[in-house]
């Protein structure tokens, strides 16, 4: 059986508006072989969303926004969303618009709730959030930073401002003039250091001396230390402290009046006996110095002793 011409013709015909509507189809971002949901979302606003925009379920593509139009009544935008049958979407799941980088626009992602067993039916509307994108979190702390740069800002102008009022002509002259005497000074200081490090390169030998001999007297001074730690010092000092006691006793004994001596130091009728004793052998030698011959009678002649005259006290000894 041969097929005509027009048979023939009427298949390219049809093949060709089946490949033009798949084409067509599949530039739009559909499936002719899969099987779609239609759901809806209300918002307040859509941030620039923008229809054939994607639709994801943890960042893979399920779907995308087929229209969106605006609700008169009550002024919301509502997106029409178009999501393939594969995924299940329970009715309490959410559809938030995000940004998913600074270059891309806005998108919409679903937010399944694998908890809820009750699935959303094609057509129903869905609750719909604005999730803050990058561009809303980088203004958010771009902002503080902002104010903070501008109060710095001003901070900075405000010490411009009176430092230009403290540098009059004449601050600015002293300071001038310190800057030129600092480097003069620091040249001073540079040719004080050569000269300190050419005093120390030419007594280095002595420097080394000096220092060896500190060496040794710290050797020494070791050894001493030494010595005297093995030294009996603790047996000098118990002496010692035994020593201490033993004249705390006597000064004790002393004010106490024990002893001899205690009693010539708390004894008054003792004092007044030895000072009257006193009293007596200087008349005694007094008197022995002017009569000489009543004690010692040698006489050639046989002359008489003189009568007996009672010596007169001196004032040393009335007093």
């Amino acid at each position: 059986m041969k097929i005509t011409r027009e048979i023939k013709t009427a298949i390219l015909v049809i093949a060709s508006i089946l490949l033009f509507i798949w084409g067509y189809t599949f530039l739009q971002g559909r499936d002719l072989l899969s099987s779609y949901r239609t759901f809806y979302v209300q918002y307040e606003n859509v941030e620039g969303l923008s229809t054939s925009a994607p639709v994801t379920i943890n960042g893979l593509t399920v779907g995308k926004i087929m229209g969106i139009t605006l609700i008169p009544a009550t002024g919301n935008l509502q997106v029409e969303v178009q999501v393939k049958n594969d995924f299940p979407i329970s009715k309490s799941s959410t559809i938030d618009i995000y940004e998913p980088g600074l270059i891309g626009g806005k998108q919409i992602q679903i937010v399944p709730n694998l908890q809820d067993p009750i699935m959303a039916q094609s057509g129903e509307t869905l609750k719909g959030r604005n999730v803050p994108g990058l561009t809303s979190l980088v203004g958010e702390k771009l902002t503080p930073l902002q104010e903070k740069i501008e109060k710095v800002a001003e901070s900075a102008n405000l010490l411009l401002t009176n430092l230009n009022q403290v540098l009059d002509d004449k601050s600015k002259a002293n300071l001038r003039e310190s800057i030129a005497k600092l480097n003069s000074l620091m040249s001073e200081f540079e040719k004080t250091s050569k000269s300190v490090n050419q005093i120390i390169n030419k007594n280095q030998v002595n420097i080394d001396g000096s220092l060896a001999n500190i060496n040794k007297t710290s050797a020494n001074f070791a050894k001493l230390s030494d010595t005297l730690a093995n030294a009996k010092i603790g047996q000098t000092i118990n002496h010692f402290e035994k020593s201490l006691k033993s004249v705390d006793i006597l000064m004790s004994n002393l004010e106490q009046g024990k002893g001899t001596m205690g009693k010539l130091l708390t004894d008054d009728q003792l004092y007044k006996k030895l000072n009257a004793t006193s009293s007596e052998l200087e008349l005694l030698l007094q008197d022995l110095r002017l009569n000489p011959t009543r004690y010692i009678n040698v006489s050639l002649f046989g002359k008489k002793n003189k009568p007996y005259v009672t010596p007169v006290l001196s004032d040393s000894i009335s007093n």
